[in-house]
């Protein structure tokens, strides 16, 4: 590299971005293959109820939380080069066995072929056993798949904290957080085309190998800023302009060139910080309802509009549901940089301003069903807003852990969290699952705000949906009141 390189200022910050926003659109692509398959090639193939697929999608949700318990302390201690390969290859692995499980489960029952399980009566005991197995194959692989997928935040989170000062944060986190709206924006414009035309299995094979191909890129790559050959000596000052106890100094002026190694926190002192338990509350409340659509949305519109999830108006309305998230989420990383270099707050306060505009979107998410009587355009549209709301919320909610904590416990912090947010997205996707078995066996006599049957379950998950953000903003501010960073003796 020439002195001219040098003293140039480089941007390969946005590049180590684009690798993380790969690799957060591979989580989801590899998260949401079930999700767009189960209801129309799989659950016919294994006689799957609402309470089956709740069932897979809430102890996932579990195993991805007790994964994300240990793997911020994981990508801590193996650090974010080597810690974020060994996640992306499990997650892998794991996503393309589940193509394996229709097979296993043929051999167990001891049925010659797929479509003679297809071919059992529903209902019977054959049904119920060939069920019964099916799943417990499934969740084997989810527990592969959210034990590789745990690792993704905690690493991209703490490489965001390595290569960008306090005040870029929260929109380097939107532009890789983006890659979720990116991966579930994609997801229902391929899979279901792919199992239409090759199977459902090829979708999990697919969609697999794509995280191999993103390992070789990462190797290439990364570094830390100070050992990267792609980052100028002007551009490692840039990132490292906040100093030590993580405030901007007086003059904004650059300090320190060298990364210095730092304390970390003991695990279980974690917990005593009212810090860790303001991030806790807000990943258990809002979590959940980013993953219920997630997981839901496409069996939503099979149920209430009979659009399976490979017809042209199906991946129509997925598709325009994750562009309005897509679209709108990465302008959400921004307000908060706006709220400090325009209107002078520190980071923290301009970032809980901002959450608090986002935590309003939700609320629009009391109109879905009921709008949703008109048009399915109506529920697409607002679901879409909501989860534009969360993707930008989540941005910021991320980001203030780098906000107040030091840079060596990020991860752990982030890995904390996340395992609350798995908690709360088992709730809310095993308690869906059995909601709308119930409703729907109930049919007109269960009923709620003028629905009945699966309709009314609909609705109350909704209502749920739709107050999570409010109220967890207004915890963490209890909690933390003020900007009170972490200082590390």
């Amino acid at each position: 590299m020439s002195a001219t390189q040098i003293n140039k200022m480089s941007n390969f910050r946005w590049v180590i971005v684009g690798l993380l926003f790969l690799a957060t659109t591979v989580n989801y692509m590899d998260r949401q293959v079930l999700s767009l398959t189960w209801k129309d090639f799989i659950a016919p193939e294994f006689h799957w109820t609402d309470d089956d697929y709740g069932t897979i999608t809430g102890l996932f949700s579990i195993f991805y939380a007790i994964a994300n318990l240990f793997a911020g302390k994981f990508i801590d201690k193996m650090g974010t080069k080597r810690g974020y390969l060994i996640a992306i290859g499990v997650w892998s692995v794991g996503a393309v066995m589940h193509a394996g499980c229709g097979w296993l489960a043929m051999q167990i029952e001891g049925y010659e072929s797929l479509e003679a399980l297809r071919m059992v009566q529903a209902g019977s005991v054959a049904a119920v056993s060939i069920a019964t197995v099916s799943v417990w194959l499934f969740l084997s692989c989810r527990l592969i798949l959210a034990i590789g997928e745990a690792g993704n935040f905690p690493a991209a989170i703490k490489v965001t904290a390595e290569y960008f000062p306090k005040k870029d944060r929260a929109f380097a986190t939107s532009i890789f957080n983006s890659g979720a709206s990116i991966g579930a924006l994609a997801a229902p414009a391929t899979i279901p085309l792919i199992a239409r035309a090759l199977g459902w299995e090829m979708a999990f094979i697919i969609i697999g190998v794509l995280g191999f191909f993103w390992m070789g890129l990462w190797i290439w790559l990364y570094d830390k800023p100070s050992k990267n050959k792609f980052v100028s000596k002007a551009e490692l000052a840039y990132i490292e302009q906040d100093n030590e106890d993580g405030t901007l100094t007086e003059d904004s002026s650059i300090v320190g060139t060298e990364e210095k190694e730092e304390k970390t926190i003991g695990f279980l002192k974690c917990f005593s910080f009212r810090q860790t338990w303001s991030f806790v509350t807000g990943k258990f409340l809002t979590d959940g309802v980013w993953w219920f659509f997630l997981f839901w949305a496409p069996a939503y519109f099979s149920d209430q509009y009979g659009y399976t999830s490979d017809s042209k108006m199906a991946i129509m309305l997925i598709f325009t549901l994750y562009a309005i998230v897509t679209v709108l989420s990465i302008g959400g990383g921004y307000l908060p940089t706006y709220f400090v270099e325009k209107k002078g707050m520190n980071p923290y306060i301009g970032r809980m301003r901002a959450m608090l505009i986002f935590a309003c979107f939700p609320i629009l998410g009391l109109l879905a069903q009921p709008l949703g009587t008109f048009s399915p355009w109506w529920p697409a549209v607002i679901i879409g807003l909501l989860g534009a709301g969360h993707q930008a919320w989540s941005a910021n909610l991320y980001t203030t852990v780098s906000d107040m904590f030091p840079k060596s416990t990020v991860a752990t912090i982030t890995g904390i969290g996340a395992m609350a947010g798995g908690v709360g997205s088992f709730l809310i996707n095993k308690g869906s699952g059995a909601l709308f078995t119930y409703a729907e066996g109930q049919g007109a006599a269960f009923s709620f705000m003028g629905f009945d049957g699966k309709p009314a379950g609909y609705m109350i998950i909704f209502c749920i949906c739709s107050v999570a953000y409010l109220l967890g903003w207004c915890i963490m501010k209890l909690l933390v009141p003020k900007y009170k960073p972490i200082i590390v003796d």
